[in-house]
């Protein structure tokens, strides 16, 4: 019944012109083929579609079978007329109006969500290629829709992080990337082969419309990509091939990296005549950003930066870079930052980079991790003294932690260390200049109401500093400055220390008290109990265990006091003994 009423339909289309056909007529085709695929008469279908009489119907009114075939190829991938399916779809992309199918197509693989984004694009790729190169009006214009329509889609599906998840690629990310490529390549060969061409002005919307692509890659998926070590293995690495392509196709386009990387940021770009949406501009930095990573850290096409480019000079135009990626919390993006930085880095001689190079002010507050420290202390060994110096007042204001405060104050440890040890001394960790660091490292931020817990690996790490001035540097000499202030560290820090212990050490022996005294109820109860230490709740825990944790706060302070002790001690040899007593003392 439905293949009759699809010839009925024919029969009298058949002997009407083109421009004849009336919307009913499409809209009566479009049913009755519908009706002859769901009832399985798809042979019968392609004998229609393949008649030559029928040639102008099809070219006109056959897009619309197009969306049905489609959905019985990612419906039924067990039936066994797969082949005719993938034979008519062939037909319509043949025999159809180009402009018509363009469009179709587009909004079939916009319609999927899911693991379906993936079917369709890698079913419909090959299709819409074809169909855009039949088209030689407007190309520029066909290719983009379809880059932006693909590129869309895609940045819908999740991107995998680990090795096992891109081998098993369960949303089809990288199976897409993989056939975009072969999609997009006949289009950058096209520029390639046409730059003498007399569509000059077709040839450069067509390159416009593949350098907004690229913009659109390096952001997503290859932002947050993750990659495999640079081994034998890379070649497997389908991001890395990604990768790997599209800063091919810039090259190849006339946008080679380097002249892209150092031209970012500037007043004047080289792509700054391209009409990129408002949204599309705001992700340019991050674009940048993973181009620069994807040359500096994983060293793709890295043959084509000049030699002749200072390790400064590189490392000075991917600070902002740098930047965008740690102002990112997701790890897979910050920790981008942190590769870039430290490959910057290593490439500088230690004391080599110059204080005016300072300028990562979002690497002074990022959250405090292993790999940052780490990296930190990289940073700090590869800039000069006064670069040094600069770095360690802002961080000393700025980091709000104690174990990274301490870690600084070790820092200025080891600088006072090589000053004092050098023919000539450093002026920035001697003298005025260091007195004036000191003064951000020997005080309580709240005096004797200091929290000494929470500021202990802080308070530590100043008093062996102050044990270590004392003890290296004789009051006759006072190289660091330090005996001419010992009466302002006595007052903003000692004394208040003192008196903070002994307050601290009284509240937590009075809370060890009530604990024991109340434990004995809370164990016939067998419930949890909290204590209120500095003024917060511990959370609740077992009596034992808050016990281990009042101790352990107590054990923190003798610590403290024991070390205070001993440099009061030296402060009080080094002030009544001679300088050949001074000796002795180590």
């Amino acid at each position: 019944m439905a293949v009759e009423e699809l010839q009925s339909i024919i029969m009298r289309c058949q002997i009407l012109e083109e421009q004849d056909f009336k919307e009913e007529d499409f809209g009566l085709f479009q049913l009755a083929g519908q009706r002859c695929i769901d009832e399985g008469h798809i042979e019968q279908l392609l004998e229609i579609i393949q008649n030559e009489k029928n040639k102008v119907i099809i070219k006109n009114m056959g897009w619309n079978l197009v969306g049905p075939v489609v959905r019985c190829l990612l419906w039924n991938k067990d039936n066994g007329k797969r082949k005719y399916y993938f034979l008519m779809l062939d037909l319509l992309v043949k025999l159809c109006n180009p402009k018509e199918l363009l469009l179709g197509l587009l909004e079939l693989i916009e319609e999927p969500s899911g693991k379906q984004i993936s079917q369709i694009i890698l079913l419909l790729l090959q299709p819409l290629q074809t169909v855009i190169q039949k088209l030689h009006n407007n190309k520029a214009y066909s290719v983009g829709l379809a880059l932006s329509t693909l590129w869309s889609q895609l940045s819908l599906l999740p991107v995998p992080y680990s090795e096992e998840q891109i081998q098993t690629d369960d949303y089809g990310l990288c199976q897409c990337c993989n056939a975009l490529i072969g999609f997009t390549k006949p289009f950058v060969e096209e520029v390639i082969n046409d730059k003498e061409n007399s569509l000059e002005d077709e040839n450069e919307k067509l390159k416009d419309e593949l350098l907004k692509f690229c913009f659109k890659s390096l952001k997503c998926p290859l932002l947050t990509a993750q990659f495999f070590e640079q081994s034998k293995e890379a070649g497997n690495d389908p991001l890395r091939c990604f990768a790997s392509e599209i800063i091919g196709f810039l090259s190849a386009i006339g946008h080679p990296f380097p002249k892209m990387i150092f031209n970012h940021g500037r007043k004047k770009r080289t792509w700054d005549y391209l009409e990129f949406e408002e949204e599309e501009e705001k992700q340019l930095a991050d674009s940048m950003a993973s181009l620069a990573y994807l040359v500096f850290v994983q060293g793709i096409s890295i043959d084509q930066l000049p030699m002749v480019l200072s390790p400064s000079y590189l490392l000075q135009f991917n600070m902002g870079h740098i930047e965008v990626f740690l102002q990112r919390t997701e790890e897979s993006v910050f920790s981008k930052g942190v590769d870039l930085l430290e490959n910057g880095l290593l490439r500088i001689e230690d004391n080599g980079l110059l204080h005016q190079y300072l300028e990562i002010k979002s690497f002074l507050t990022v959250p405090q991790r292993k790999k940052s420290l780490a990296m930190l202390q990289l940073y700090i060994n590869k800039l000069d003294s006064q670069g040094k110096y600069t770095l360690f007042r802002c961080l000393l204001n700025t980091s709000n932690h104690s174990g990274v405060e301490a870690f600084i104050i070790q820092n200025i440890k080891n600088q006072i260390d090589v000053s004092l040890k050098r023919t000539h001394n450093n002026k920035w960790f001697t003298g005025p200049q260091l007195i004036s660091l000191l003064d951000l490292v020997l005080f309580l931020p709240e005096g004797a109401e200091t929290d000494l817990l929470q500021n202990s690996d802080r308070i530590m790490a100043s008093l062996n500093l102050l044990r270590y001035l004392v003890i290296k540097d004789n009051e006759k000499d006072n190289q660091t400055g330090l005996w001419t202030e010992l009466g302002k560290i006595e007052n903003n820090f000692l004394k208040p220390l003192h008196t903070g212990l002994n307050m601290s050490k009284a509240h937590y022996e009075a809370e060890i008290k009530n604990s024991q005294e109340n434990s004995q109820e809370v164990q016939k109860s067998k419930d949890l109990c909290s204590v209120t230490v500095g003024g917060e709740e511990i959370p609740n825990m077992p009596p034992e265990m808050q016990l281990k944790v009042l101790h352990s706060a107590l054990f923190t302070f003798d610590l403290i006091e024991s070390v205070l002790a001993r440099v009061e001690e030296l402060i009080e040899i080094k002030t009544k003994s001679t300088p050949e007593e001074n000796i002795g003392i180590k």
